[in-house]
């Protein structure tokens, strides 16, 4: 590590709550050793725990060849890694440019409103967070907003609004069925 980087600084942008890290033990022996391999690592520890815990990559760092720096590193140089626990439902709000000029704004202005939260913001009840990304890859439905991996395009902010609704609907029933 650099001698004006200190792991207390870089750390602090990690947020470890406890996990289990014998579920990645298995992901950690499938690349530990193999060079080049630690995109893809970090990768798959997201999917595990839908984010980075500050322990998992700890974990990485003690069990590979890889410096703590360096796991750190590419864990936020890449937009695709998240350091924070995520939502239930994760809306990604493509703003690329056919999205900004059929309206991409408008319908985050709404669904910002809706769950009071901003871009890169969790509700305070843990069911949505809401991310902005460049692109969704699906511009003839400009403007789209992705939920959990579903696609919704040609939207307007009162029919974004109402699908947030339906899904909140959706977890209160499930909810008070149990």
């Amino acid at each position: 590590m650099c001698e004006n980087c200190k792991q207390d600084e870089m750390e602090k942008n990690f947020i470890d709550e406890k996990v289990d890290l014998k579920l990645i033990h298995p992901i950690v022996e499938k690349y530990g050793q193999v060079k080049g391999s630690l995109i893809n690592m970090l990768q798959e520890i997201q999917e595990v725990y839908g984010y980075l815990p500050l322990s998992a990559m700890e974990y990485i760092a003690d069990n590979t060849n890889n410096k703590k720096a360096t796991i750190y590193g590419v864990a936020t140089f890449y937009t695709q890694f998240r350091l924070h626990p995520i939502g239930k439902n994760l809306i990604l709000q493509c703003q690329g440019t056919a999205c900004h000029v059929n309206g991409s704004r408008e319908i985050s202005k709404a669904l910002c409103n809706e769950l009071e939260i901003n871009p890169g913001e969790t509700t305070k009840d843990g069911l949505f967070t809401i991310e902005d990304v460049a692109c969704l890859g699906c511009c003839s439905l400009a403007p789209v907003i992705m939920i959990n991996g579903e696609a919704y395009g040609n939207l307007t902010p009162k029919e974004a609004v109402k699908i947030i609704r339906k899904i909140k609907k959706d977890e209160e029933e499930v909810i008070n069925e149990n």
